[in-house]
């Protein structure tokens, strides 16, 4: 088994796409780590304002398996892929650490992820797994975050209803 750090996201009805992913991936993987939501602008393009979060968990999958069943999963959420890769989306999950792996494969799977340059992907990570480091950098995710200026990519806590199933 290894530990994965993914990053989700939505800017098309988030309260309702990002809490019931994270059912599915509850149901399919068992535990998770879940970060708070933050609000943010889009970034790469001009959009509305995207709900993202992380999401810790463990799995026995391939980056490339996990990277197809984390694929299916958005196509179940309403994912378009006939439009720009920067555009308006019901959900976005990518892989951003695979324990220490580092991987630049097929279909956008880039380990770990340049999105930790953001504040929309750093900020959550460090939250759930403040002591995990960057496999090329040795930094921890807190040390990366207490070293980002706020200001640039500014976040603002994002109420979201993700519970647990009952029993």
């Amino acid at each position: 088994m290894v530990r994965v750090y993914l990053s989700l996201g939505s800017n098309l009805e988030p309260h309702r796409h990002l809490p019931a992913a994270i059912a599915e991936l509850r149901a399919h993987f068992g535990e998770l780590a879940v970060s708070p939501a933050y609000r943010s602008a889009s970034v790469g393009f001009d959009g509305g304002e995207f709900v993202n979060l992380a999401v810790g968990l463990n799995t026995d999958l391939s980056p490339e398996a996990l990277n197809e069943w984390l694929h299916a999963l958005e196509d179940r959420h309403g994912r378009r892929r006939d439009v720009p890769r920067y555009a308006d989306r019901t959900l976005d999950i990518d892989i951003v650490f695979y324990d220490a792996l580092v991987l630049d494969g097929p279909g956008h799977l880039q380990i770990p992820r340049n999105e930790l340059q953001h504040a929309f992907v750093l900020r959550p990570i460090a939250d759930i797994a403040p002591g995990f480091r960057h496999p090329v950098s040795g930094q921890s995710m807190a040390e990366l975050w207490a070293a980002f200026p706020p200001q640039r990519e500014p976040l603002r806590v994002e109420p979201l209803q993700v519970e647990p199933p009952a029993g």
